[in-house]
């Protein structure tokens, strides 16, 4: 090398990272036409890992703090460079600075519903939204699973490849919890929970952390969620006895007297679609539980007394817990039974 070509060679005296951009996470500090001096500092702020890269090889890794960079506080770097003394000469290395800060406030969300099995409902399809938050946890396996050699890595590229993983996994945890969807449904504290351990599992796998993961809301089709709603407003209605689907027969029933005397023909037009020779009164004793087939001169049984209804008590439990009287998590167990027998 000529004394030209020395001479026009930087040096670099202070390695540093000042992340001056937001949403960056990984940073290959610019070494064109540089070495880096023996006994140079390199500066690691809080928040921040350094790593050393040769020839794509990863060397040594270093925290926060300040170092000055010899032969004995890069040991890897310098077996890999096969220095069998100490050197005294400028060199060149690969270095990268990852951030560890926590990424906070980081929205999910299922843009197709995803489909997962329930002990309630078989096959569903489900949509869910919500927020979460991670870190590098593994700066050497984020570097090799998932950044590499770039010169810049953001945020919103790691996110791209975090939505895969968090849909699969929230399809996988969803699919195998035992808790009924719609218990979840009523608790999303819960459901985050199931979503969250497989989740975190997952990151793990890429070098990154989850920190919080939680359900904002959660939809069903439109057309399950119509069924649903029918079922609520059946029990609404009262006497469905112990029997919820037997109540909701009744409801069916009661529906369609009216609708039907609206049609051509009115009543009659009942009985000439039940097909059997079966009249009116028949379908309503066998709807209502047999109600009319009672002999006409028993004793009427004295009325059961009437059950407060579950919106009531779902409003004196929220009154409990405003008061203090009662923990959310108490609240949030006895509103999933209240909704369960509401519902199905």
């Amino acid at each position: 090398m000529s004394l030209g070509s020395f001479i026009k060679k930087q040096f670099i005296d202070v390695l540093q990272w000042n992340e001056e951009t937001d949403g960056v996470l990984a940073w290959r500090f610019p070494m064109q036409d540089f070495e880096i001096q023996n006994g140079a500092i390199l500066n690691v702020r809080e928040s921040q890992v350094a790593v050393f890269v040769n020839e794509g090889k990863i060397a040594d890794v270093f925290g926060p703090g300040t170092h000055k960079l010899t032969t004995q506080t890069l040991p890897l770097l310098t077996n890999l460079k096969n220095w069998d003394k100490l050197f005294d000469s400028p060199f060149k290395s690969d270095v990268y600075y990852f951030s560890t800060r926590v990424q906070t406030g980081r929205k999910w969300g299922t843009p197709q519903p995803i489909t997962i099995r329930d002990k309630d409902f078989d096959m569903i399809r489900v949509r869910a939204f919500g927020m979460y938050s991670y870190r590098i946890a593994d700066a050497r396996t984020f570097f090799t699973e998932i950044s590499g050699t770039r010169e810049v890595y953001t945020r919103d590229e790691v996110e791209d490849q975090l939505r895969g993983i968090l849909m699969s996994s929230m399809a996988s945890s969803l699919g195998g919890a035992n808790v009924p969807f719609l218990d979840m449904a009523a608790n999303q504290a819960l459901m985050a929970q199931e979503v969250k351990d497989g989740l975190a599992q997952a990151f793990a796998r890429y070098g990154v952390g989850l920190n919080e993961f939680n359900v904002a809301s959660i939809s069903l089709p439109e057309e399950l969620q119509a069924a649903l709603d029918e079922r609520i407003s059946a029990g609404m209605k009262g006497g469905l006895g112990a029997d919820k689907m037997s109540g909701y027969t009744k409801f069916q029933v009661a529906n369609a007297i009216p609708l039907a005397a609206q049609n051509e023909g009115g009543m009659a037009g009942i009985g000439a679609g039940l097909g059997a020779g079966l009249s009116i009164g028949q379908v309503m004793a066998q709807s209502m539980g047999g109600a009319l087939q009672q002999p006409a001169l028993a004793p009427a049984a004295p009325p059961a007394p009437a059950e407060e209804p579950i919106e009531a008590r779902l409003e004196k439990l929220k009154g409990l817990l405003d008061k203090g009287l009662i923990s959310p998590a108490d609240y949030d167990g006895a509103k999933a039974e209240l909704l369960k027998k509401l519902i199905g």
